[in-house]
């Protein structure tokens, strides 16, 4: 079987760190795959035998990712030996160029959405993806149930499709863990990502626990000078260390004790994910969507009425506080990641494929 993902880049990134892991997975069962992107940016290793399609040259007019898309996946396409038999699109707005060639071409064509339907307003360029476009599709996937009926009345054949966890589960509980907490998210979104919300509540606990330390894991040099300057502002540069991107994000997660998700609005947040595998205690606003998928309050993790930053506050030192607690919590977010493993995941995605094609 032939897949196309279709991507606008590889930079960093939840979306692209999806791609590539199902990309891995793919090729590992034996399907031929190729990733093409139109934006500079390869950060997350692939296996060898995934075909990269890197069609970034810049055009004389209307240089922008959408277009180059346009124009070289026609040229591609138009040839009937280089056509797949599934393309899979990822980010939505990528789908106004797929859909229409995959129609032009008689190739089967999948949509993914990686956030939820309520996560930004809606604009000319969604209307036209969602409300026109979608409808084509032989599919659509979501990553939680939140999103399954918006969706389902712009296409009937709409699936969850949650994120694969990236990391390898660890095989046994960590001992003599940092007292640090750990948040990851691009700086640049820090609205997003609820940053500044969490600069509020370090302040908070360093009340009470001046020797608990908060790490935050992520770029964006805009969004950094930002929160920097509020962290100096509240006199809070000894309690919270910006470490800029990290390529070794699951030995942060292994050597901290808790994992905090401060976001104001997610989609099905991978860092999450990524954080119950490695046994470490997790603590999340209640945002739409995803914490609720993932966390069963204070059994797997605890969740918190989304931005109440006094009770969040409150939650944290609790788990602070009780290391029987925090333990319990991390061995129970172990048990938890196996349902975002990435065979599980991969093979729902197999299902799908044999759908579309009619193979039984």
């Amino acid at each position: 079987m032939k897949i196309d993902i279709i991507i606008g880049s590889l930079k960093g990134g939840g979306a692209e760190r999806v791609v590539s892991t199902l990309a891995n997975y793919f090729d590992d069962i034996g399907y031929e795959v190729r990733i093409f992107t139109f934006s500079e940016g390869d950060r997350y290793p692939l296996n060898k035998g995934i075909i990269r399609k890197r069609f970034h040259k810049k055009l004389l007019l209307f240089n922008y990712a959408l277009i180059r898309a346009l124009v070289y996946l026609i040229q591609f396409y138009r040839f009937k030996e280089n056509r797949p038999n599934i393309i899979c699109s990822h980010i939505n707005f990528m789908a106004a160029v797929t859909i229409p060639l995959a129609k032009l071409y008689d190739i089967k064509v999948i949509s993914s959405e990686h956030s939820n339907h309520k996560e930004t307003a809606l604009d000319w360029k969604k209307k036209i993806v969602w409300n026109f476009l979608y409808k084509y599709a032989d599919a659509i996937t979501v990553l939680t149930k939140y999103d399954l009926e918006f969706f389902k009345r712009r296409n009937k054949n709409v699936w969850v499709m949650h994120n694969p966890n990236s990391f390898q589960k660890i095989n046994k509980q960590i001992k003599n863990r940092d007292k640090s907490i750990l948040a990851i998210g691009d700086l640049n979104r820090y609205l997003v990502k609820g940053f500044d919300n969490l600069i509020d509540i370090a302040f908070e606990v360093n009340k009470y626990h001046p020797d608990w330390k908060f790490k935050i894991v992520g770029e964006g040099d805009e969004g950094k000078k930002i929160l920097q300057d509020k962290v100096k502002e509240l006199n809070l540069t000894d309690t919270i260390l910006f470490t800029g991107y990290r390529s070794d994000i699951d030995q942060l997660l292994q050597h901290s004790s808790i994992f905090i998700l401060c976001s104001r609005n997610e989609g099905m947040p991978m860092a999450l994910i990524e954080a119950t595998s490695q046994g470490i205690a997790c603590i999340a606003y209640d945002c739409v969507s995803g914490p609720s998928d993932i966390i069963e309050n204070k059994k797997n993790g605890v969740l918190v009425a989304n931005q109440n930053k006094q009770e969040m506050s409150k939650q944290l030192m609790k788990v602070i506080e009780d290391e029987e607690y925090r333990n319990s919590l991390g061995n129970e977010a172990l048990k938890t990641s196996v349902d975002f493993s990435i065979d599980k995941i991969g093979s729902q995605w197999e299902t799908l494929f044999k759908e579309i094609l009619k193979i039984k």
